[in-house]
């Protein structure tokens, strides 16, 4: 079995959350009035909170789990101002004074995480490191001479170099990006967290938001209560009040990561990643006085459109160890980044919405910077103020340079939808094994039937409430996965990730 290399101990588990309990909050259980709503507690939502309250706007917090409960536990946590889809592209698509901006807002996030976990006082394992960009087996070294090109105009050091500072391996030229930055991102959330609640903040978790309406009052509902607002900041990742504006101007990928001891000095502490496509990404962690974990990440997939999933691990693995004297993988997980049609994340009024319902989606694999850079824009537009970047990441934005792009993923989408028409992966429930999944056409429709690590069989609609697209099983995650619009569920139907916001139906018998 191919994941028989992985230790018996590998979790499904990010190092922060095994490292990290995440804060408590209360349910919400009353109505309430507030000046912002904001619906989502990962990056966006508590770094928007905590900028509006600094501001002096009261606010109100909702999440349906924990807070960081979402995508922000699963990230590799990179604080890199080196665009994930390379600057010449950014380039390419904004123009030379669009890159520019787009570089300095992500300088500027990496600079207010680190002003942020300086006032408050947050030991979050914050360090400056280098940013290495090495070239992928077979790939050119033009590659990397266009990007540092394109990096140099756009105001960000960089420099070619003869190798990445790996001792264990020669990576060839790579660019170096001085000034990048690595921190634990769930101690900095704590942090965050208990920095709201001192502004007399409040934060409501397990409060799942059922809707929400603009107009001159705000109204979102979590069951029975109700929350009035002036505003409402939807942070969820991908937005779960808009079905078709956004959606179509964006595509959603899986990402896998492992992590793995390594000695200490073996890697200089620094942030790695290839030329590939999907390209591979490496950072440090401390782990004791004698190791850190190498965290590794890449083989990302179009979600819900890849039948290897459960290999995508080790993989991973195998990519590592010819790399570096790593120890056994201790930790296995994945995430889902959101990549737009142009490489910059959606921040700003939600388009066809009233005019104080806000959105921050799009992470384009930037996640933790995308996040704190929605946190400081939208708590400037919030309260009246000018922000440079507001065009740059308006949500209702046309990118024509980036048309060819927007056409093929939206095509992609059209294509899944041929599944209504197509047999299930099995014949019957009956074939499928225990810790596994598939979808069952039952008649005119299909069940998505999946059994536990004891055998128990538990069958839900296989139409994905968003737009009625068939999911598709995880094999790595053990999630039932849109191919669509990217919502998820857990094995047993529950919804964990938008747009789609509620859960799958049981299945008919």
């Amino acid at each position: 079995m191919i994941e028989a290399a992985l230790t018996a101990s590998a979790a499904k588990k990010s190092i922060w959350s095994v490292t990290q309990d995440l804060p408590s909050s209360d349910l919400l259980t009353h109505n309430a009035e507030t000046d912002v709503c904001v619906v989502g507690a990962g990056i966006v939502g508590l770094t928007t909170a905590f900028l509006l309250g600094k501001l002096g706007r009261a606010v109100i917090l909702l999440d349906d789990g924990p807070v960081a409960s979402g995508e922000t536990q699963v990230t590799t946590a990179h604080l890199s101002s080196a665009i994930d889809d390379r600057i010449a592209n950014i380039e390419r698509w904004h123009g030379a004074d669009g890159a520019r901006l787009a570089v300095q807002s992500h300088v500027s996030a990496i600079d207010q995480i680190e002003r942020i976990s300086t006032e408050l006082d947050i030991a979050c394992d914050f360090h400056r490191v280098d940013g290495y960009l090495f070239l992928a087996p077979g790939d050119s070294e033009d590659t990397l001479r266009e990007e540092c090109a394109a990096a140099q105009r756009a105001g960000l050091t960089a420099e070619m170099i003869p190798r990445a500072p790996f001792k264990s391996c020669d990576t060839g030229p790579c660019l170096r990006f001085p000034n990048q930055a690595r921190f634990h991102p769930l101690k900095y959330l704590t942090g965050l967290t208990e920095a709201i609640k001192k502004q007399d903040g409040k934060i409501f978790t397990h409060s799942h938001c059922d809707s929400i309406h603009g107009g001159d009052v705000c109204r979102v509902t979590v069951g029975q209560q109700i929350v009035k607002s002036k505003a409402v900041v939807v942070a969820t990742n991908s937005p779960i009040n808009d079905m078709f504006a956004i959606h179509t101007k964006q595509a959603p990928y899986m990402t896998y990561v492992i992590g793995a001891r390594i000695s200490r000095g073996t890697v200089a502490d620094g942030l790695y990643w290839d030329t590939l496509h999907a390209y591979h990404y490496v950072r440090l962690q401390e782990c004791d006085s004698t190791h850190d974990w190498l965290i590794v990440g890449g083989e990302d997939h179009k979600s819900g459109q890849s039948q290897n999933s459960d290999q995508c691990h080790e993989r991973l693995r195998i990519w590592a160890a010819e790399r570096f004297p790593i120890g056994d993988v201790e930790f296995t997980w994945g995430g889902q980044c959101m990549e737009t049609m142009d490489g910059l994340a959606f921040i700003g009024r939600n388009p066809l919405d009233k005019e104080n319902i806000y959105i921050a989606t799009g992470d384009s694999g930037m996640g933790i910077t995308h996040g704190t850079i929605a946190g400081i824009l939208l708590s400037d537009l919030i309260t009246g103020r000018d922000n440079p970047w507001e065009r740059l990441y308006e949500p209702s934005r046309k990118t024509l340079r980036a048309s060819s792009a927007f056409a093929k993923e939206n095509l992609n989408v059209a294509v899944q939808y041929g599944k209504w028409l197509t047999p299930g992966d099995v014949e019957s429930s009956e074939e499928i094994e225990w810790d596994h999944g598939a979808v069952v056409r039952r008649g005119m429709t299909k069940i998505a039937a999946s059994r536990d690590a004891y055998g128990k069989l538990t069958e839900v609609t296989a139409v994905c409430p968003h737009l009625g697209c068939m999911v598709q099983w995880n094999k790595a995650e053990r999630t039932w996965d849109c191919p669509c619009h990217g919502s998820r569920f857990a094995a047993d139907g529950q919804c964990i990730n938008g747009p789609a916001n509620v859960d799958l139906a049981p299945a008919k018998s």
